[in-house]
């Protein structure tokens, strides 16, 4: 008689949402969800508030932590006293960032993702309290930013999840995760190729399936590639493009009898989520303020101090958001923005899009074609690809799969779902160090 495989839990901490996921025995795996506002979701947004509250007694002030929607709604209530971290998963590889403060206390990268899941579990009511031993944890194939540090990115991983009490915490890159839940699928034998495009992150992985006489399935891995860009840097065009001129971005101030550029950095960060969160308590802040006495379009600038003052960056977020998903349905939406007395409204046409997120595009293709090089596969080799994630919906995207791979390959689906669940079943694999890592 088999004995039953042993529960396992993967956890796709993604840049937008985490998803987390569970086995049982032989059972296929069941996603944790998580009820607020007689809503019952699977997908925990990334994001992170801190409140400063009196103490009992009139004592020093205390820090409320929350997460997920619950850090939306905190964050809703009293926006000018809350500080507001979303994506902050971009900086898990970043030896640039070392900490921040919030509340006037340092936190460390493994602090604010300890802080994440901590909240996640406590909002998960119950459902995560008997933790099994083995954990499986989601990593992209390529961490997000200009020179990510891949082992440090881990090792912060494994300090935060130790916090939650596991000891077997393996790794496994997204796309894998994502190609064992579409292997469920199959019919019949597939070279499959899985492309999962998260906020941060794109990456792609292929994989041999395979079954044997008695309908067991056999996976192998035959190559994966990424890129540190995804939804994120969409993002980060269309502010780029519709928002930031309108504060300023491209002015000039006055220093002397000279005219110069107001500098770029500022608006770098201010187009970026996790570097927004930042922006407002950093020394830059003081400099944004001197300069609206000196900028030659004051206006643009005091519009600028006005949402960062006023932490519009979720409804900065809303704004953007709405925008892609409108232009992934028609080829023509209004962007419309709205913060105190700043409003921006704009129309934008689909192409014009496409051609702002045109680098983007093309870094996305010339990874699809380094997995393709390093499997020794064409296109033709390719059985089906599957496509997850986000952006997956953008139709740009979506072109270079049809374009490359033709319609009758391409599947898509479990946006979210798809890589927690394939995460907790590799982690019922007999050959686990096939598929996984370990930090050190």
């Amino acid at each position: 008689m088999t004995a039953p495989l042993a529960p396992t839990i993967g956890v796709d901490f993604g840049t937008t949402n985490t998803v987390v996921s569970l086995t049982h025995g032989d059972d296929n795996a069941r996603l944790v969800r998580f009820s607020i506002d007689n809503r019952d979701l699977f997908a925990f947004r990334s994001a992170l508030s801190f409140h400063s509250v009196q103490g009992v007694g009139g004592a020093a002030n205390e820090r409320v932590v929350e997460a997920g929607p619950w850090a939306i709604e905190s964050y809703l209530e009293d926006p000018l006293e809350t500080r507001f971290i979303q994506s902050f998963k971009t900086f898990a590889a970043s030896q640039a960032f070392t900490e921040t403060r919030i509340l006037n206390k340092r936190y460390l990268f493994e602090d604010l993702l300890a802080a994440f899941l901590l909240r996640l579990k406590e909002h998960a009511a119950g459902q995560l309290d008997q933790l099994p031993p083995r954990i499986i944890v989601g990593r992209p194939v390529t961490f997000a930013g200009s020179s990510p540090n891949e082992t440090l990115a881990l090792t912060r991983y494994e300090e935060a999840f130790k916090r939650l009490g596991f000891e077997d915490i393996r790794y496994a890159y997204e796309p894998v995760g994502a190609a064992f839940f579409f292997a469920r699928q199959l019919k019949q034998d597939a070279t499959v190729l899985v492309a999962d495009f998260g906020g941060g992150t794109s990456d792609f992985s292929l994989v041999r399936f395979e079954r044997d006489a008695d309908g067991t399935l056999r996976s192998t891995p035959l190559s994966r590639s990424g890129v540190g860009i995804a939804g994120d840097a969409f993002d980060y065009r269309i502010i780029d493009q519709l928002v930031s001129p309108e504060l300023g971005k491209g002015s000039e101030y006055k220093s002397f009898s000279n005219a110069l550029p107001i500098p770029q950095r500022y608006y770098a960060a201010f187009a970026r989520w996790d570097q927004l969160a930042l922006l407002r308590a950093s020394k830059d802040m003081r400099d944004i303020r001197a300069l609206e006495r000196t900028a030659l379009e004051p206006e643009k600038i005091s519009a600028l101090i006005e949402v960062l003052d006023g932490n519009h960056g979720y409804a900065l977020y809303k704004s953007v958001s709405a925008l892609k998903e409108a232009l992934s349905a028609q080829t023509e939406a209004t962007f419309h923005f709205h913060a105190g007395s700043v409003e921006i409204e704009k129309t934008v046409q689909r192409s014009e899009f496409e051609s702002w997120i045109n680098p983007e595009l093309t870094a996305i293709e010339t990874a699809v074609g380094e997995a393709l090089d390093r499997a020794g596969l064409t296109e033709a080799g390719v059985d089906r690809v599957f496509l997850t994630g986000g952006s997956s919906f953008v139709p740009a995207v979506r072109e270079i799969f049809l374009r490359r791979f033709g319609a009758e390959k391409i599947e898509s689906g479990g946006e979210f779902e798809s890589i927690a669940s394939g995460l907790a079943l590799i982690g019922r694999e007999a050959d686990l160090d096939l598929w996984t890592m370990r930090a050190s």
